[in-house]
């Protein structure tokens, strides 16, 4: 049942979007797993069907939820965080933005890797030795990197073991895309020798080696930038 006194100013679709998250959170819910169905949501919370299909709108717009058509609706990869969190597609001067996002990255991202050396598993780092190779066949073939390099800084970001840092994947994955579209992939063999420098520190344990090398390739870009 649904406490309107506690949801005072909330419309019904709202309360019950609130109600399905709570489930979700409650029941433990991971990436992926299939939520019951409208009909039964609907018995559960003793709402119509309407106001579930309306609710679940409201989760999907939030990317708390995927709806797949005919299939069902799954819990999201990470529930509640949109792509772009901060608005940063509106924002129209694109080189300034790209400078200001790299100055963010300078201030996060060495530390992000260092905490990576410390936490990385075993194998989050073939993982990300992998994807080096990837990126460095991309590279030497003239064809486009930056899927690659940002699933490289992602994993990177999630092997840091902190909660709240692959919530900032979204930034860095903006930011890494601006870069490449702005310098039009011209850092080659930088790209690819401070990646090797920065997945090698995070193998073999060495915190400060990751954040040195992390801000080694960071100033690269940088660099590039104000050419």
């Amino acid at each position: 049942m649904l406490d309107s006194s506690q949801q005072k100013g909330q419309s019904l679709a709202q309360q019950v979007a609130s109600k399905i998250e709570e489930l979700i959170k409650d029941q433990q819910y991971k990436v992926g797993d299939k939520l019951p169905n409208e009909f039964e949501l609907a018995s559960e919370l003793n709402v119509g069907r309407g106001t579930i299909r309306e609710a679940i709108k409201l989760l999907a717009a939030r990317n708390v939820v995927m709806i797949q058509r005919g299939k069902g609706t799954f819990v999201s990869e990470n529930p509640g965080l949109t792509e772009d969190p901060l608005g940063l597609s509106f924002i129209t001067d694109k080189k300034k933005l790209s400078h200001d996002l790299m100055d963010v990255r300078m201030m996060i991202e060495p530390e992000i890797a260092k905490l990576a050396a410390e936490n990385a598993t075993y194998d989050e780092v073939k993982e990300m030795e992998k994807i080096c190779l990837e990126i460095e066949e991309l590279i030497n073939n003239n064809e486009n990197h930056e899927e690659k390099d940002i699933q490289l800084h992602s994993v990177i970001a999630k092997s840091s073991k902190n909660l709240v840092v692959p919530n900032l994947i979204p930034i860095i994955q903006t930011a890494i895309s601006l870069f490449i579209s702005l310098t039009n992939r011209s850092l080659r063999e930088e790209t690819i020798e401070t990646h090797r420098q920065i997945v090698n520190a995070i193998k073999n344990k060495e915190g400060e080696a990751a954040k040195t090398a992390m801000k080694r390739h960071l100033g690269y870009n940088k660099d590039k930038l104000n050419i």
